[in-house]
Protein backbone atom coordinates (compact mmCIF):
# COMPACT_ATOMS: atom_id res chain seq x y z
CA UNK A 1 0.00 0.00 0.00
CA UNK A 2 1.59 3.62 -1.22
CA UNK A 3 1.54 5.56 2.26
CA UNK A 4 1.70 8.83 0.21
CA UNK A 5 -1.24 7.95 -1.64
CA UNK A 6 -2.91 7.47 2.39
CA UNK A 7 -1.50 10.59 3.20
CA UNK A 8 -3.37 11.67 0.20
CA UNK A 9 -6.37 10.27 0.78
CA UNK A 10 -6.84 11.38 4.48
CA UNK A 11 -6.01 15.34 3.21
CA UNK A 12 -8.76 15.00 0.55
CA UNK A 13 -11.40 13.40 3.46
CA UNK A 14 -10.83 16.07 5.67
CA UNK A 15 -11.66 18.72 2.68
CA UNK A 16 -14.70 16.22 1.72
CA UNK A 17 -15.72 16.76 5.75
CA UNK A 18 -15.82 20.18 5.97
CA UNK A 19 -17.54 20.73 2.37
CA UNK A 20 -20.21 18.81 3.59
CA UNK A 21 -20.71 20.49 6.07
CA UNK A 22 -22.39 23.24 3.83
CA UNK A 23 -23.79 20.77 1.36
CA UNK A 24 -27.39 19.71 1.69
CA UNK A 25 -28.72 16.38 2.36
CA UNK A 26 -29.68 14.83 -0.96
CA UNK A 27 -32.65 13.57 1.13
CA UNK A 28 -35.86 16.20 0.60
CA UNK A 29 -38.02 14.03 3.52
CA UNK A 30 -35.42 14.37 6.01
CA UNK A 31 -36.42 16.88 8.56
CA UNK A 32 -35.45 16.33 11.60
CA UNK A 33 -31.75 15.38 12.65
CA UNK A 34 -32.78 12.05 13.50
CA UNK A 35 -34.79 11.50 10.34
CA UNK A 36 -31.33 12.82 8.70
CA UNK A 37 -29.37 10.58 10.67
CA UNK A 38 -31.60 7.58 9.41
CA UNK A 39 -31.57 8.71 5.76
CA UNK A 40 -27.60 8.84 5.72
CA UNK A 41 -27.37 5.53 6.70
CA UNK A 42 -29.89 3.95 4.38
CA UNK A 43 -28.51 6.01 1.03
CA UNK A 44 -24.88 4.54 2.33
CA UNK A 45 -26.36 1.23 2.52
CA UNK A 46 -28.44 1.68 -1.10
CA UNK A 47 -24.77 3.45 -2.57
CA UNK A 48 -22.63 0.44 -1.57
CA UNK A 49 -25.44 -2.22 -3.06
CA UNK A 50 -24.95 -0.28 -6.22
CA UNK A 51 -20.72 -0.21 -6.18
CA UNK A 52 -21.22 3.79 -6.08
CA UNK A 53 -18.44 4.12 -3.43
CA UNK A 54 -17.21 7.42 -3.42
CA UNK A 55 -21.12 8.35 -2.75
CA UNK A 56 -21.34 5.85 -0.18
CA UNK A 57 -18.24 7.46 1.96
CA UNK A 58 -20.05 10.43 1.86
CA UNK A 59 -23.42 9.26 3.46
CA UNK A 60 -20.87 7.56 6.00
CA UNK A 61 -19.25 10.71 6.65
CA UNK A 62 -22.35 12.81 6.35
CA UNK A 63 -23.75 9.81 9.52
CA UNK A 64 -20.53 10.53 11.93
CA UNK A 65 -21.18 14.00 11.66
CA UNK A 66 -25.33 13.76 12.81
CA UNK A 67 -24.58 11.31 14.84
CA UNK A 68 -22.27 14.16 17.29
CA UNK A 69 -24.87 16.75 16.65
CA UNK A 70 -27.77 14.30 18.09
CA UNK A 71 -25.79 12.30 20.24
CA UNK A 72 -22.43 13.70 21.39
CA UNK A 73 -18.52 12.69 21.14
CA UNK A 74 -19.28 10.53 24.43
CA UNK A 75 -22.70 7.99 23.47
CA UNK A 76 -21.72 4.49 21.80
CA UNK A 77 -23.47 6.09 19.15
CA UNK A 78 -20.62 8.07 18.27
CA UNK A 79 -18.26 4.81 18.55
CA UNK A 80 -20.81 3.01 16.21
CA UNK A 81 -20.95 5.46 13.58
CA UNK A 82 -17.07 5.88 13.58
CA UNK A 83 -16.97 1.82 13.34
CA UNK A 84 -19.22 1.96 9.94
CA UNK A 85 -17.32 4.62 8.53
CA UNK A 86 -13.84 2.43 9.04
CA UNK A 87 -15.27 -0.57 8.03
CA UNK A 88 -16.33 1.57 4.60
CA UNK A 89 -13.24 2.49 3.83
CA UNK A 90 -11.59 -0.89 4.15
CA UNK A 91 -14.29 -2.70 2.56
CA UNK A 92 -15.15 -0.37 -0.09
CA UNK A 93 -11.95 1.24 -0.74
CA UNK A 94 -9.43 -0.88 0.90
CA UNK A 95 -7.56 1.67 2.64
CA UNK A 96 -6.38 0.28 5.34
CA UNK A 97 -4.58 3.51 7.09
CA UNK A 98 -7.96 5.21 6.66
CA UNK A 99 -9.81 2.32 8.20
CA UNK A 100 -7.58 2.24 11.26
CA UNK A 101 -7.29 6.28 11.87
CA UNK A 102 -11.34 5.94 11.94
CA UNK A 103 -11.20 2.66 14.00
CA UNK A 104 -9.29 4.31 16.59
CA UNK A 105 -11.53 7.37 16.94
CA UNK A 106 -14.05 4.73 17.37
CA UNK A 107 -12.43 3.02 19.89
CA UNK A 108 -11.48 6.37 21.97
CA UNK A 109 -15.64 7.38 21.82
CA UNK A 110 -15.61 4.13 23.79
CA UNK A 111 -13.57 4.50 26.48
CA UNK A 112 -14.52 7.99 26.98
CA UNK A 113 -17.80 7.05 27.71
CA UNK A 114 -17.69 7.27 31.08
CA UNK A 115 -20.26 6.18 34.00
CA UNK A 116 -23.40 5.28 32.19
CA UNK A 117 -25.98 3.57 33.48
CA UNK A 118 -26.30 -0.21 31.93
CA UNK A 119 -27.33 -0.78 28.72
CA UNK A 120 -30.52 -2.11 27.54
CA UNK A 121 -30.35 -5.82 26.42
CA UNK A 122 -31.08 -4.28 22.76
CA UNK A 123 -28.49 -2.07 23.04
CA UNK A 124 -26.30 -4.56 24.41
CA UNK A 125 -26.45 -6.56 21.20
CA UNK A 126 -25.76 -3.07 19.04
CA UNK A 127 -22.69 -2.29 21.31
CA UNK A 128 -21.49 -6.03 20.90
CA UNK A 129 -22.08 -5.86 17.46
CA UNK A 130 -20.52 -2.41 17.34
CA UNK A 131 -17.13 -3.62 19.29
CA UNK A 132 -17.21 -7.01 16.96
CA UNK A 133 -17.09 -4.84 13.89
CA UNK A 134 -14.57 -2.50 15.26
CA UNK A 135 -12.19 -5.32 16.09
CA UNK A 136 -12.37 -6.91 12.66
CA UNK A 137 -11.85 -4.18 10.84
CA UNK A 138 -8.57 -3.20 13.05
CA UNK A 139 -7.62 -6.73 12.57
CA UNK A 140 -8.39 -6.67 8.64
CA UNK A 141 -6.28 -3.21 8.33
CA UNK A 142 -3.22 -4.29 10.05
CA UNK A 143 -3.24 -7.42 8.13
CA UNK A 144 -3.24 -5.33 5.18
CA UNK A 145 -0.20 -3.73 5.96
CA UNK A 146 1.59 -7.19 6.74
CA UNK A 147 1.49 -6.04 10.84
CA UNK A 148 0.38 -9.74 11.73
CA UNK A 149 0.76 -9.72 15.29
CA UNK A 150 -1.32 -6.70 15.87
CA UNK A 151 -4.10 -8.01 13.56
CA UNK A 152 -3.87 -11.32 15.32
CA UNK A 153 -4.64 -9.81 18.74
CA UNK A 154 -7.79 -7.68 17.25
CA UNK A 155 -9.51 -10.25 15.75
CA UNK A 156 -8.84 -12.23 18.88
CA UNK A 157 -10.82 -9.76 20.70
CA UNK A 158 -13.39 -9.93 17.88
CA UNK A 159 -13.52 -13.72 17.85
CA UNK A 160 -14.47 -13.34 21.80
CA UNK A 161 -17.15 -10.31 21.56
CA UNK A 162 -18.50 -12.45 18.64
CA UNK A 163 -19.13 -15.35 21.07
CA UNK A 164 -20.65 -13.24 23.23
CA UNK A 165 -22.99 -11.85 21.09
CA UNK A 166 -23.74 -15.07 19.94
CA UNK A 167 -25.59 -15.83 23.59
CA UNK A 168 -28.14 -13.02 22.98
CA UNK A 169 -31.84 -13.72 22.00
CA UNK A 170 -31.21 -14.14 18.51
CA UNK A 171 -31.74 -10.70 18.22
CA UNK A 172 -30.67 -8.23 14.69
CA UNK A 173 -28.10 -6.77 15.40
CA UNK A 174 -28.19 -3.67 14.01
CA UNK A 175 -24.49 -2.26 14.56
CA UNK A 176 -22.75 -5.84 13.26
CA UNK A 177 -21.54 -5.50 9.57
CA UNK A 178 -19.08 -9.02 10.05
CA UNK A 179 -20.62 -12.88 9.63
CA UNK A 180 -18.67 -15.49 11.36
CA UNK A 181 -17.40 -16.54 8.33
CA UNK A 182 -15.68 -13.32 7.43
CA UNK A 183 -14.02 -13.61 11.07
CA UNK A 184 -12.63 -17.26 10.53
CA UNK A 185 -11.18 -16.55 7.23
CA UNK A 186 -9.69 -12.96 8.62
CA UNK A 187 -8.21 -14.91 11.53
CA UNK A 188 -6.90 -17.75 9.07
CA UNK A 189 -5.53 -15.20 6.62
CA UNK A 190 -3.38 -13.70 9.43
CA UNK A 191 -2.41 -16.77 10.95
CA UNK A 192 -0.99 -17.82 7.31
CA UNK A 193 0.61 -14.76 7.33
CA UNK A 194 2.33 -15.03 10.56
CA UNK A 195 3.54 -19.30 9.26
CA UNK A 196 0.87 -20.66 12.13
CA UNK A 197 -0.28 -23.00 10.18
CA UNK A 198 -1.80 -25.20 12.02
CA UNK A 199 -4.22 -22.79 13.46
CA UNK A 200 -4.78 -21.37 10.06
CA UNK A 201 -5.61 -24.55 8.78
CA UNK A 202 -8.11 -25.10 11.54
CA UNK A 203 -9.67 -21.65 10.87
CA UNK A 204 -9.63 -22.01 6.86
CA UNK A 205 -11.66 -25.43 7.52
CA UNK A 206 -14.28 -24.04 9.35
CA UNK A 207 -14.64 -21.31 6.70
CA UNK A 208 -15.00 -24.10 3.93
CA UNK A 209 -17.90 -25.46 6.13
CA UNK A 210 -19.67 -22.66 6.34
CA UNK A 211 -19.41 -21.44 2.84
CA UNK A 212 -20.39 -24.78 1.87
CA UNK A 213 -23.03 -24.96 4.27
CA UNK A 214 -24.81 -21.90 3.32
CA UNK A 215 -23.68 -21.59 -0.75
CA UNK A 216 -23.12 -25.20 -1.75
CA UNK A 217 -19.76 -26.89 -2.76
CA UNK A 218 -19.33 -24.42 -6.27
CA UNK A 219 -19.40 -20.93 -4.47
CA UNK A 220 -17.15 -18.73 -5.81
CA UNK A 221 -15.27 -17.90 -2.27
CA UNK A 222 -13.85 -21.16 -2.47
CA UNK A 223 -11.50 -20.67 -4.72
CA UNK A 224 -9.81 -18.05 -2.48
CA UNK A 225 -10.01 -20.43 0.52
CA UNK A 226 -8.80 -23.60 -1.59
CA UNK A 227 -6.02 -21.38 -2.87
CA UNK A 228 -4.82 -20.36 0.69
CA UNK A 229 -4.91 -24.09 1.84
CA UNK A 230 -2.89 -25.45 -0.60
CA UNK A 231 -0.46 -22.49 -0.18
CA UNK A 232 -0.56 -23.66 3.19
CA UNK A 233 0.18 -27.42 2.07
CA UNK A 234 2.95 -26.24 -0.26
CA UNK A 235 4.68 -24.51 2.61
CA UNK A 236 4.32 -27.75 4.47
CA UNK A 237 5.57 -29.67 1.41
CA UNK A 238 2.79 -31.95 1.17
CA UNK A 239 2.58 -31.03 -2.31
CA UNK A 240 -0.27 -34.16 -2.99
CA UNK A 241 -2.70 -32.00 -0.58
CA UNK A 242 -1.97 -29.04 -2.25
CA UNK A 243 -2.59 -30.01 -5.72
CA UNK A 244 -5.92 -31.25 -4.50
CA UNK A 245 -6.98 -28.48 -3.44
CA UNK A 246 -5.80 -26.18 -6.42
CA UNK A 247 -7.53 -28.63 -8.80
CA UNK A 248 -11.11 -28.10 -6.74
CA UNK A 249 -10.24 -24.37 -6.93
CA UNK A 250 -9.54 -24.64 -10.61
CA UNK A 251 -12.98 -26.53 -11.56
CA UNK A 252 -14.58 -24.05 -9.72
CA UNK A 253 -13.05 -20.92 -11.48
CA UNK A 254 -13.30 -23.49 -14.95
CA UNK A 255 -17.31 -24.07 -14.03
CA UNK A 256 -18.05 -20.46 -13.10
CA UNK A 257 -15.88 -18.27 -15.66
CA UNK A 258 -15.20 -20.58 -18.11
CA UNK A 259 -11.27 -22.03 -19.26
CA UNK A 260 -10.81 -19.24 -21.27
CA UNK A 261 -11.03 -16.28 -18.43
CA UNK A 262 -8.46 -14.62 -16.32
CA UNK A 263 -10.00 -16.27 -13.05
CA UNK A 264 -9.12 -19.78 -14.41
CA UNK A 265 -5.55 -18.72 -15.67
CA UNK A 266 -4.62 -17.55 -12.69
CA UNK A 267 -5.25 -21.24 -11.20
CA UNK A 268 -3.71 -22.81 -13.59
CA UNK A 269 -0.92 -21.33 -13.41
CA UNK A 270 -0.90 -21.92 -9.80
CA UNK A 271 -1.31 -25.76 -10.61
CA UNK A 272 1.37 -26.02 -12.48
CA UNK A 273 3.60 -24.17 -10.23
CA UNK A 274 2.27 -27.05 -7.67
CA UNK A 275 3.09 -29.94 -10.28
CA UNK A 276 6.76 -28.46 -10.54
CA UNK A 277 7.47 -28.45 -6.99
CA UNK A 278 7.35 -31.66 -6.86
CA UNK A 279 10.31 -32.86 -8.21
CA UNK A 280 8.87 -35.72 -9.78
CA UNK A 281 8.79 -36.84 -13.17
CA UNK A 282 5.72 -38.64 -13.48
CA UNK A 283 4.05 -34.52 -12.88
CA UNK A 284 6.08 -32.87 -15.98
CA UNK A 285 2.99 -33.71 -18.46
CA UNK A 286 0.50 -32.28 -15.71
CA UNK A 287 2.77 -29.08 -15.19
CA UNK A 288 3.10 -28.23 -19.11
CA UNK A 289 -0.64 -28.71 -19.38
CA UNK A 290 -1.46 -26.56 -16.41
CA UNK A 291 1.52 -23.74 -17.56
CA UNK A 292 0.55 -24.00 -21.16
CA UNK A 293 -3.20 -23.63 -20.61
CA UNK A 294 -2.81 -20.86 -18.28
CA UNK A 295 -0.79 -19.05 -20.80
CA UNK A 296 -3.00 -19.46 -23.28
CA UNK A 297 -5.91 -17.96 -21.16
CA UNK A 298 -3.64 -14.81 -20.61
CA UNK A 299 -3.08 -14.35 -23.91
CA UNK A 300 -6.65 -14.43 -24.65
CA UNK A 301 -7.91 -12.42 -22.07
CA UNK A 302 -4.74 -9.54 -21.55
CA UNK A 303 -2.28 -8.25 -23.72
CA UNK A 304 1.03 -9.40 -24.13
CA UNK A 305 2.82 -6.70 -22.14
CA UNK A 306 0.19 -7.41 -19.45
CA UNK A 307 1.89 -8.25 -15.86
CA UNK A 308 0.15 -11.26 -15.35
CA UNK A 309 0.87 -12.57 -18.99
CA UNK A 310 4.17 -12.02 -18.91
CA UNK A 311 4.29 -13.41 -15.11
CA UNK A 312 3.07 -16.59 -16.51
CA UNK A 313 5.87 -16.39 -19.51
CA UNK A 314 9.02 -16.47 -17.07
CA UNK A 315 7.21 -18.81 -14.40
CA UNK A 316 6.63 -21.33 -17.43
CA UNK A 317 10.23 -20.38 -19.17
CA UNK A 318 11.98 -20.57 -15.64
CA UNK A 319 9.89 -24.43 -15.09
CA UNK A 320 11.38 -25.48 -17.99
CA UNK A 321 14.43 -24.30 -18.13
CA UNK A 322 15.17 -26.35 -14.74
CA UNK A 323 13.71 -30.28 -16.68
CA UNK A 324 16.03 -29.23 -19.18
CA UNK A 325 14.06 -27.97 -22.08
CA UNK A 326 16.11 -24.36 -22.50
CA UNK A 327 15.39 -24.21 -26.20
CA UNK A 328 11.77 -24.11 -25.35
CA UNK A 329 12.06 -21.84 -22.76
CA UNK A 330 14.16 -19.93 -24.86
CA UNK A 331 11.29 -19.51 -27.73
CA UNK A 332 8.64 -18.96 -24.97
CA UNK A 333 10.80 -16.14 -24.15
CA UNK A 334 11.59 -14.50 -27.70
CA UNK A 335 7.97 -14.82 -28.94
CA UNK A 336 7.32 -13.31 -25.90
CA UNK A 337 9.75 -10.37 -26.60
CA UNK A 338 8.79 -10.13 -30.23
CA UNK A 339 5.15 -9.21 -28.84
CA UNK A 340 6.43 -6.60 -26.42
CA UNK A 341 8.59 -4.83 -28.97
CA UNK A 342 5.43 -4.42 -31.33
CA UNK A 343 3.28 -2.64 -28.24
CA UNK A 344 6.17 -0.95 -26.29
CA UNK A 345 9.42 -1.31 -28.05
CA UNK A 346 10.18 -3.90 -25.54
CA UNK A 347 12.03 -1.32 -23.41
CA UNK A 348 9.90 -1.19 -19.98
CA UNK A 349 10.87 -2.87 -16.69
CA UNK A 350 8.50 -5.24 -16.89
CA UNK A 351 10.59 -6.55 -19.50
CA UNK A 352 13.90 -6.91 -17.67
CA UNK A 353 12.96 -10.19 -16.63
CA UNK A 354 12.61 -11.34 -19.57
CA UNK A 355 16.18 -10.23 -20.87
CA UNK A 356 17.63 -11.58 -17.79
CA UNK A 357 16.14 -15.68 -18.37
CA UNK A 358 17.38 -15.40 -22.23
CA UNK A 359 21.20 -14.35 -21.22
CA UNK A 360 21.19 -16.71 -18.49
CA UNK A 361 20.19 -19.62 -21.13
CA UNK A 362 22.25 -18.10 -23.68
CA UNK A 363 25.48 -18.21 -20.76
CA UNK A 364 24.52 -21.46 -19.63
CA UNK A 365 24.80 -22.46 -23.40
CA UNK A 366 28.36 -21.15 -23.57
CA UNK A 367 26.67 -18.20 -26.34
CA UNK A 368 28.68 -15.59 -24.54
CA UNK A 369 28.08 -12.62 -27.06
CA UNK A 370 24.64 -12.99 -27.42
CA UNK A 371 24.42 -13.28 -23.23
CA UNK A 372 26.50 -9.97 -23.19
CA UNK A 373 23.65 -8.31 -25.88
CA UNK A 374 20.99 -9.34 -23.72
CA UNK A 375 22.55 -8.54 -19.93
CA UNK A 376 23.60 -5.04 -21.43
CA UNK A 377 19.65 -4.74 -22.20
CA UNK A 378 18.58 -5.23 -18.78
CA UNK A 379 21.46 -2.89 -17.70
CA UNK A 380 19.75 0.29 -20.26
CA UNK A 381 16.15 -0.79 -19.00
CA UNK A 382 17.39 -0.59 -15.12
CA UNK A 383 19.38 2.67 -15.61
CA UNK A 384 16.44 4.07 -17.16
CA UNK A 385 14.53 3.04 -14.12
CA UNK A 386 16.61 2.97 -11.16
CA UNK A 387 19.48 5.12 -11.62
CA UNK A 388 23.00 4.46 -11.68
CA UNK A 389 23.42 4.05 -7.87
CA UNK A 390 20.72 1.75 -7.21
CA UNK A 391 21.99 -1.67 -6.86
CA UNK A 392 20.72 -3.83 -9.64
CA UNK A 393 22.36 -1.59 -12.11
CA UNK A 394 25.91 -2.00 -10.42
CA UNK A 395 25.31 -5.92 -9.93
CA UNK A 396 24.49 -5.96 -13.66
CA UNK A 397 27.37 -3.81 -14.65
CA UNK A 398 29.53 -6.10 -13.21
CA UNK A 399 28.26 -9.25 -14.74
CA UNK A 400 29.02 -7.29 -17.97
CA UNK A 401 32.30 -6.53 -17.13
CA UNK A 402 33.06 -10.40 -16.00
CA UNK A 403 31.58 -11.37 -19.50
CA UNK A 404 33.76 -8.73 -21.32
CA UNK A 405 36.80 -9.88 -19.78
CA UNK A 406 36.23 -13.40 -20.58
CA UNK A 407 38.85 -15.08 -22.69
CA UNK A 408 35.62 -16.81 -23.52
CA UNK A 409 34.00 -14.22 -25.54
CA UNK A 410 35.22 -14.43 -29.16
CA UNK A 411 33.40 -16.59 -32.01
CA UNK A 412 31.06 -18.52 -30.61
CA UNK A 413 27.87 -20.77 -31.62
CA UNK A 414 25.05 -19.24 -32.32
CA UNK A 415 21.99 -20.32 -30.40
CA UNK A 416 19.72 -23.21 -32.57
Amino acid sequence: MDESNNESTVGDNEGEEKTMRTEPLCTDWASTPREKLQGAMKMAEKFMEEKEVHKAIRELIRYVALTRIIHGDGHWKMAQAFTSLAHGYLILQGLPAQAIQHAESARRALLTRGHLPSPSLGEKGEILGTLVTLYYTLGTAHLAQNNGKESYVNLQKAEKIMEELQKLDGRVITGLKVSQKDLVIALGRTCLQQNKLGFAMGYFEKAVTAVTSAEGDMAPELISLYQEIAQMEKLKENYEQAIGYLLKAHSICVALHRELSIEAAQTGLLLGKAYAATGEEQHIVAAEMHFTGSLSAYRTMLSADDAQTLRAVTEFSKWLVRVGKKQQAYKLLDDSLKANIDINGGFSEKMVEIYHLMGSICLAEGEIREAHQLFNKCLQIQLAVYGPQHGKPRAMRELLNMLKSSAVCEENRPLG
